[in-house]
């Protein structure tokens, strides 16, 4: 189910909504198609998840198929309490719509539960996050402070657009813009088309960016926060699903299950996994 998007171009360190025409011709944004997970085939009650394109925790293969970090847990952990997940690519700032009129059961896509615990009824945590800034190479920011009175972008509705529009205590500089976009897709072309001196979000979608831009952009050493994933239902329901999730979240991670899947998607265990060297 997608909404139209709304277009508001606001003042001087405000939050600016800046939506995928404005960037025609240099996205590509992800679909809602793809597989199915069949409930009726496995015999098993269907929970449905709510997630967004999040490389590497959850994504949509080139065959259809659905993959990432989350998946792979979410998979393991639901079809051990007797679930068949479903997975549904959702425009993120529907996302509490969705949950409060039953289109999807629960968002599972590396969503901080930090500011947000009595929002949902939570599962988790299960990791760790970080966010952090990502900027051109050449550029002459190197910390956190060097932003004052830049212009960054962030995904609309994350923890990074709180962070820097201060809805959220912090030491962060005042920018002069705070450009808010629906997807990851979007934020890598505002920054490619300078049309942003910097992005923030979460350390995994970013570092993928750095990794396959060769060079062209870096990733600022000082972390803007850390936070602690989990998996929102709405709030008052599945409280007895979301209490055994939890157990059963934990028990992965005793099992070595969670440090397996988190490793082989490339990510270091021991900065977030749960009792780890968190950074």
């Amino acid at each position: 189910m997608r909404r139209k998007q709304k277009n508001n171009f606001c003042t001087r360190g405000k939050r600016i909504c800046i939506t995928a025409f404005f960037l025609t011709g240099s996205l590509m944004l992800g679909g809602c198609g793809g597989k199915k997970e069949d409930a009726a085939d496995s015999g098993l009650p269907e929970i449905v998840i709510g997630m967004d394109y999040f490389e590497p925790y959850s994504y949509q293969a080139s065959d259809g198929e659905y993959e990432g970090i989350d998946v792979e847990l979410a998979r393991e952990a639901f079809q051990r309490l007797g679930y068949q997940p479903r997975f549904e690519k959702i425009v993120w700032e529907d996302k509490d719509e969705l949950l409060a009129d039953g289109t999807i059961d629960c968002l599972w896509s590396s969503y901080s539960m930090n500011g947000r615990e009595e929002k949902y009824q939570w599962a988790g945590p299960y990791l760790y996050s970080r966010q952090m800034v990502v900027v051109k190479n050449e550029s002459e920011i190197r910390t956190l402070q060097d932003l004052s009175g830049k212009r960054i972008a962030v995904q609309a509705t994350t923890k990074a657009e709180d962070l820097f529009l201060h809805n959220i205590d912090s030491e962060l500089p005042q920018m002069e813009q705070v450009n808010c976009f629906s997807t990851t897709n979007e934020l890598y072309a505002a920054l490619r088309k300078n049309y942003v001196d910097a992005i923030a979000g979460h350390e995994a979608m970013l570092g993928s960016l750095v990794q396959s831009g060769e060079g062209a952009y870096r990733m600022l050493e000082e972390s803007v926060y850390q936070s602690e994933l989990g998996v929102a239902f709405e709030k008052g329901t599945h409280e007895a699903v979301a209490a055994d999730l939890t157990e059963t979240l934990k028990e992965m991670q005793d099992e070595g299950i969670t440090e397996e899947i988190v490793t082989k998607y490339g990510l270091d265990a021991d900065g977030i996994l749960l009792g780890g060297e968190s950074k």
